[in-house]
This record gives structure tokens, C-alpha cells and sequence, in this order.
């Protein structure tokens, strides 16, 4: 992929780095370090998008995968716009968008993964392809997950 077409496909689906950072990284300093160390690893390994999946699920498993290991020593030095524009909300949308992620940092890396790409409408077929495992687990895990969530949000009203 030539590199402006490139450059146009991060831009175009930054919202899914600003995603993954805001669920694994809670300070904005932190969730800017991971945005940088994501377009670092898109672009140092861009080399290995093939065409074969969209771009936004090769996108997603680099992205993953980054947040998911440890901060690299020397980030480089990349634009960052520190927050998607949000859906004008009311006071309740709000407070339960904001439990709904603090629920989501409480999973573990990988069933944050799973509900990161299920909360953006992937398919099955497309978190597996990106998780690496078959579409049947994938409804077996959010099935589990999705019952942990709602165990999590219930004790916090009780």
C-alpha cells in the first residue's frame, strides 16, 4: 500500500486507536503514549497488510495487540487529537456510558479485545478473524462476558 493511501486509512479509522486506548489506558497522558505506539506499530508493519481482511481488522489486531504488551521506551513523535468528537448525549446516556467502561476495565486484555470489536459491530466472523479464534467461541466468550458486565453493573445499583 503506497504510503498516502496508508496515511488516508489511519486517518480515516482513528477512532478505533482512540477506542483501545481509552479502554486500556485511563490517563489522557497514557492514551495518548498507546495512541503513538499504535500508529508507530501500524506503520512499522504496514508492510503486512495483505488486502486479504478490511483494513479497520488488521487495524484493530495491531491495535490490540499493542495495548495488550508493554510501552516501549522511545515513542515517536505523532500528531494526536485527544478525543472523537462525541454524539451530543443527556446526563443519563453519559453516566451509563461511563459505567459501562468502568465495567470494561475490570475484564481481563483479551475480554476487553472481544467486547472492544463486538461494541463496534464487528461480526462474528470478523472478531475471530482478528482474535485468532473460531466464530463459535466468540459467541461462547461474549456470552460470558455480556453475563459478567451485567453481574458487574448490578452490584454497583444494589
Amino acid at each position: 500500500m503506497e504510503e498516502t493511501a496508508f496515511l488516508q486509512q489511519i486517518d480515516q479509522h482513528q477512532g478505533i486507536i482512540h477506542k483501545i486506548c481509552r479502554l486500556y489506558r485511563d490517563s489522557p497522558e497514557d492514551r495518548e503514549d498507546l495512541f503513538q505506539e499504535i500508529v508507530f506499530q501500524l506503520w512499522k508493519t504496514k508492510h503486512t497488510f495483505q488486502g486479504k481482511a478490511k483494513f479497520s481488522s488488521w487495524m484493530y489486531r495491531v491495535a490490540l495487540s499493542t495495548a495488550m504488551a508493554t510501552f516501549r521506551k522511545k515513542k515517536p513523535a505523532i500528531i494526536y487529537t485527544p478525543e472523537l468528537p462525541d454524539i451530543p448525549q443527556t446526563e443519563d446516556e453519559d453516566q451509563q456510558r461511563q459505567q459501562l467502561l468502568a465495567a470494561l476495565k475490570q475484564l481481563d486484555d483479551a475480554d476487553k479485545a472481544l467486547m472492544a470489536l463486538y461494541l463496534d459491530d464487528l461480526s462474528y466472523e470478523e472478531i475471530a478473524e482478528i482474535a485468532g479464534i473460531s466464530e463459535n467461541y466468540v459467541g461462547v466468550k461474549l456470552t460470558r462476558i455480556r453475563n459478567r458486565i451485567i453481574k458487574i453493573l448490578g452490584t454497583w445499583t444494589h
